[in-house]
């Protein structure tokens, strides 16, 4: 999946929150993208269609200077099948939560062993989003968690790949081998 978005233009679903007024009450927000979004979406996704993308997120301070977004990410779209080419309709429906913290934040630091190897946990939290000004943009992260559940190999209801061998392992498919050139070069 290509991200043709490269954050010269405006992103296809946005929602820009202002870092000074999220409290540290969690504030509940409900993002639904209208037709043009969702057309920019699917566009942005490669897929057939989006027809909705639907989030509730609660938005609340992090820390001292960081911002945590949590929520869930709905969307129905159409994706052509592998196999057919068919369309073929999906669901999302995925819990996400990220956290946001300020360029240069010691927060941000990634953590390394006395001989300067990364350490991750797979199982773990993700590391923490930088942003730079007063502003994140919430739209933005629903809609990369949504592309992350798409599926990248979707199939229609009981479609398979058709059987196809290149040759028996006998040598009776009817095909030249194309080594048998070379067997008579063996030296002895």
């Amino acid at each position: 999946m290509k991200n043709i978005h490269d954050g010269g233009g405006k992103p296809p679903f946005s929602y820009p929150v202002k870092v000074g007024h999220i409290s540290a009450n969690p504030v509940t927000v409900h993002l639904e993208a209208n037709e043009r979004e969702c057309a920019d979406l699917a566009t942005l996704w490669q897929v057939v269609s989006v027809k909705s993308l639907i989030a509730d997120l609660q938005i609340t301070r992090w820390k001292k200077d960081g911002v945590r977004l949590k929520g869930r990410v709905t969307a129905d779209i159409v994706q052509s099948c592998v196999v057919t080419l068919d369309p073929v309709e999906s669901k999302i429906d995925e819990d996400f939560e990220q956290i946001f913290v300020p360029e240069g934040s010691k927060l941000a630091r990634i953590v390394t062993n006395e001989a300067a190897e990364m350490v991750l946990d797979p199982e773990g939290p993700d590391l923490p989003e930088t942003f730079a000004g007063d502003t994140i943009d919430a739209g933005v992260a629903v809609a990369e968690f949504a592309a992350l559940a798409i599926d990248p190999y979707p199939r229609k209801a009981g479609v398979e790949f058709a059987t196809h061998l290149e040759g028996d392992g006998d040598g009776t498919s009817g095909r030249p081998n194309p080594f048998a050139a070379l067997k008579d070069w063996k030296k002895d």
